[in-house]
C-alpha cells in the first residue's frame, strides 16, 4: 500500500484492528510505524494527505490525519469490452493507477456474454481492485464504471463529447499510430476483446465520430492493450 484508503474518516481518527484488521496488519508488521511516524492516507474521492500516528498498542492505532489536496483524475475515458474476469481484474487495477477518470465496461458481438454476469460484479468484489489500483499510485481518487449491454450503449453513456478525442483501437481497420495522434483536453480509447470488435461493431464506433488507431503491428491481449493504449495517450496530452 503507497496509501492507505477509507472509505469515510475512522470514528475518533482510530483504527481499531477488530475493524480493519488488515490496514491495522499492515501499519504494524509491514510499515512498522511507531508513535510520531507519519503515513500516507485519503478518503476515497474526497481527499489525501498525511496522518501521523499518536498512540499505538495491540487493538488501535490513533492518528492524526492533515488532508493537503482534493483526489483528482485524468480526462480519460477507457471503454473496455468484457473479457475473462481473471483478466478484467487486472485491467481494472492497472486503469486505475493509471488515473483514468472513468471506465465502460461493454458486451460485445465476439466476446462471452456470460462475463457480465460474472460474480466479480455482482459481488461488488470489482471494487476492491479499483482501490488496490489506487493504493498502488498513491492517491485516493476511484473513477465511475459504467456497465453496458453493447457499443451503441457504451457510446450512449459518454454523454457529451464536444472537445473530446475519440479513439477506437483496432488492429484490423486501425491506419493511424496512437502515438501519432494530438488528442484534445479530453479522450476516449474503446479497446475491444481478444477476438476483436465486429465489423458492426466498428461501424458503429466510426460513425459516432470515434478515429481508428493502432499500436503497432503486434496483436495484444486486451489487458497488455489497456495499459499500453492509456500510457500512450496520456503521454500524448502531456499528462505522463
Amino acid at each position: 500500500m503507497n496509501i492507505i484508503l477509507f472509505d469515510d474518516m475512522p470514528k475518533r481518527q482510530q483504527i481499531l484492528k477488530s475493524e480493519n484488521g488488515e490496514i491495522f496488519d499492515h501499519i504494524v508488521k509491514v510499515l512498522k510505524l511507531e508513535e510520531g511516524n507519519a503515513f500516507r492516507m485519503g478518503i476515497i474521492n474526497k481527499s489525501e494527505g498525511t496522518a501521523v500516528v499518536k498512540h499505538i498498542d495491540t487493538n488501535r492505532i490513533e492518528f492524526d490525519y492533515n488532508p493537503s489536496s482534493v483526489p483528482s483524475l485524468y480526462p480519460v475515458t477507457l471503454i473496455v469490452a468484457q473479457v475473462r474476469p481473471i483478466c478484467m481484474k487486472r485491467i481494472l487495477r492497472e486503469a486505475v493507477s493509471l488515473g483514468v477518470g472513468k471506465i465502460v465496461l461493454c458486451t460485445s458481438d465476439t466476446g462471452e456474454k456470460s462475463y457480465r454476469n460474472s460474480t466479480l460484479y455482482s459481488s461488488g468484489e470489482y471494487r476492491w481492485y479499483l482501490e488496490e489500483g489506487a493504493m498502488q499510485s498513491a492517491h485516493a481518487g476511484l473513477p465511475d464504471v459504467v456497465f453496458t449491454d453493447n457499443v451503441a450503449q457504451a457510446i450512449k453513456s459518454l454523454g457529451g463529447t464536444e472537445n473530446t478525442s475519440l479513439y477506437l483501437l483496432d488492429n484490423v481497420v486501425g491506419a493511424k499510430a496512437l502515438s501519432s495522434c494530438n488528442p484534445l483536453k479530453k479522450a476516449v480509447v474503446a479497446i475491444g476483446p481478444e477476438r476483436g470488435w465486429s465489423d458492426r461493431e466498428r461501424k458503429v464506433f466510426t460513425d459516432s465520430g470515434f478515429e481508428p488507431v493502432l499500436l503497432g503491428g503486434r496483436v495484444l491481449r486486451t489487458e497488455t492493450a489497456c495499459s499500453t493504449g492509456v500510457a500512450v495517450l496520456l503521454s500524448r496530452m502531456n499528462l505522463l
